[in-house]
Parts: C-alpha cells; structure tokens; sequence
C-alpha cells in the first residue's frame, strides 16, 4: 500500500498540469479575443495529443516495458508543461503549445496501469486503480486551487507557470517509487507481437463492449471537465461577481468538486470488486447522464446548490473510469494489455477530444441566436455531452449478458 500512495502522488502531481487551461479559460478567452469555438478546441486538441500520446505509449509499454517507458515520458512530460506555461500568448501558441502538452502527458497514465496491474493482482487491482485515478482527481484539483489562488496574485500567466511545477515533482516522485519495480517485458512483445496484440484486442468482443463503453464515457466526462468552471464562472457572474473574481470563484468550486470526485474513483471500483463491474458501471453511468441533461438548466440557482449538483456530476462521471481499466485487464492477455489500453485510448481521447469542441460550437450558434436566453444556451451546450454519452450503458449492458463477464470480479457481473 505504501508503494501505491507514492505512485498516486506522482499520478496526481502529473494531473495538475490538466486543469490549468480550463481554469483560466474565461480570462484567457477575454485577452485572447477568442470565440467559445476558439476557446474549445484550444481544450480539444490537447486531448488529441494526449490520445496520440497514450496510443503510442501502450504500443511501447509492451515493447520496452511499462516502467522504462514511463520514465521517459515524465521526462517529456515536464519540458512540454514548461513550454506551454511560459510562451502560450494567444490562439495560434496555446493551440501548438497546449496540444503539445497533452502529446506529452501520456507516459503517466497507461504505463501506469499496467505497472498496477503488474503489482497488484486479483480483487486488488478494482481498488488499486481507483485509488491511481482519484490521485488523478486529486492532481486536478491542485491544479485548480492553485490556479484559483494565483489569478488575483499574477494572473493567468501565473497560473501557468505554478501549475507547471507540477510535472516536475511527478517525475521526482515517480523515479522514487519506481526505483524497486522491474521493467518487465512479455512474450511476444516484438513489433510483430504488438500488431498481433491489436488484431486479439479487436477480435476479442467482450473487452471492445468494454472500449466502447468508455469511449462514450470518455466524451461526457472530458467534456465536462473541459467546461465546467466556465459554467460555474457564468453562474458566479449571474450571481453578481465580476470577472476576475467569477474565474476565482469558479475555478475554486470546480476544485471542491474534484476533491470528492477523488473518493468517488476510489468507491467505484472498490463497490466494482464487491457489487460487480457492470453493475456498478450501468449505475454510475445513468446518474451521471441525467446531470449531462440537466445541469445546463441550473444556471440561476443558488451556488451551493449547483455546487452540490455539479460534484454529483462529477463523482458519477469519473467513478466508473477506475471500473473500465479493471475490466479491460480482466478481459485481456497480459501481452496484449498494452494494445488494448491504446486501442481504447485512441477511441476514448478522440470522443473526448471532439466534445469540448462541439460544445463551444452550440454555445457560440445559441448566442447567435436570437431570442434565447443564456440557461437555454448552456443547457443545449451541456446536452451535447448526454447524447454522446448515452450509447456507453448500452454497451455496458450487452458486455453484461455475455458469458465472459463471469471473468470479471471474481465472477461478479
């Protein structure tokens, strides 16, 4: 447990860096002279490098190994950070800088996994990584505390800056807790036995339900993370707060909504080990639909209660992420764990990659519309994130009735 704690603390260092564009996202949005389209796919092409990143890393995960690769991606990881923090200037930077960002990210995340499920085995391996994932929770929420705290102080640049230092201490931390942990390579591991890898992942039907199930996760969830303190900052400004102040505020409730999306990675896949994968997973999955359907609807309510609303949103969204990693390994052979983590990457990061897009594209046509009151505008834009997700339970369901979901959990569907 020991070595779990330091791994999650670099897994959270890493994640700060995440939340550090969102954060700032109305002010930058002002200096920049963006458009909510502009602002989105600044959001979205940081997602698509992080796919790229983690489907290229997978790859090498099972080539070279999951810890040697994840070394040389921290490495990465804190240059890219860097670059993003002091030079991003407008549009056209942050969107080379940021997506670089994101193509640098990967190397904490799915050689992560496979080292958990290198080290920890059985009904360990649910709660292990629901404990890696709320570290990322966690990480996310540093991020935006300290975004919050630094923008009255030095603004968005500072912001940036400190929030990058966050990159640095995850890859101290993480060649410490490293430093025991084999690099180990599996049979087959050749460029040959990676294709051959992908070809059983695609073949295999119950672990690409369980891809797809969180590719339509994966749209709802990074969509709402990608927008979800400028609609808490829209909220705070129709609160009476003004713009600087509204960003704080909005950046700080988003934070809080983090720290306990934090316990809800780890109560996901501990109730997956005791309750079931599927079950747990169809569960959390529908709640967090109906928040994407109706949270948009809730601009002109008291704070605390959309606070209350949105920390729902979130723990439901990110519960059952720590549930689809268990899954997969369940369902997949050890050798080809890497391919399928990219495979799900690729097809996860790129839904999520198009939503925040999407998303701004409604906010800006809603505005243009006349006649439409800005709740209808953010109920529409939050409606975007509901529909894509709502093909991930039915997936989920059909994984459900197949006999090989007796694999998982110890035989508990």
């Amino acid at each position: 447990m020991k070595w779990l704690l330091q791994f999650c603390a670099a897994r959270a260092a890493f994640a700060a860096m995440f939340t550090a564009y969102s954060a700032v996202l109305p002010l930058v949005r002002q200096d920049w002279e963006m458009t909510a389209w502009q602002a989105g796919l600044i959001q979205s092409v940081h997602h698509a490098g992080f796919l790229v990143s983690l489907f290229s890393v997978g790859f090498l995960t099972d080539r070279f190994g999951a810890r040697r690769t994840y070394l040389a991606a921290s490495f990465a990881a804190t240059t890219s950070a860097a670059l993003f923090a002091f030079f991003a200037h407008d549009f056209l930077s942050a969107l080379l800088l940021y997506g670089l960002t994101g193509l640098c990210s990967g190397g904490s995340y799915t050689p992560g996994l496979a080292i958990i499920s290198q080290q920890m085995t059985g009904r360990q391996q649910g709660r292990a990584m629901g404990f890696y994932l709320a570290a990322a929770s966690l990480g996310y929420a540093v991020g935006l505390f300290v975004a919050s705290a630094m923008i009255p102080l030095a603004g968005w640049r500072g912001s940036f800056v400190v929030t990058a230092m966050g990159p640095v201490l995850g890859m101290l931390v993480g060649f410490w807790s490293l430093r025991n942990v084999p690099n180990l390579l599996h049979h087959g591991s050749s460029a040959r036995g990676i294709f051959k890898g992908l070809s059983h992942v695609i073949g295999n039907r119950a672990a690409m339900l369980s891809v797809w199930g969180y590719t339509f996760h994966a749209w709802e969830l990074l969509g709402l993370w990608a927008w979800l303190p400028a609609f808490l900052t829209a909220a705070s400004m129709a609160s009476g707060s003004d713009g600087q102040q509204a960003a704080s505020v909005g950046a700080t409730l988003t934070a809080i909504t983090y720290l306990v999306a934090a316990g809800g990675s780890v109560l996901g896949g501990t109730l997956s080990d005791r309750r079931g994968r599927t079950a747990v997973t169809l569960f959390m999955s529908i709640v967090s639909l109906v928040c994407s359907f109706s949270f948009g609807w809730m601009l002109g309510v008291p704070l605390w209660l959309l606070l209350l609303v949105a920390t729902l949103y979130n723990v439901t969204g990110v519960a059952d992420s720590s549930i689809h990693s268990a899954t997969l390994t369940e369902l997949v052979e050890p050798s080809s764990l890497g391919a399928a983590y990219s495979l799900r990457s690729v097809l996860g990061f790129g839904a999520g990659a198009v939503a925040p897009w999407v998303f701004g594209i409604v906010l800006d046509a809603g505005r243009a519309t006349a006649g439409v009151s800005e709740t209808v505008v953010w109920a529409l834009a939050w409606s975007t994130l509901g529909l894509g997700g709502l093909l991930g339970p039915l997936a989920i369901w059909r994984l459900r009735q197949m006999p090989d979901a007796e694999r998982l959990a110890g035989g508990k569907r």
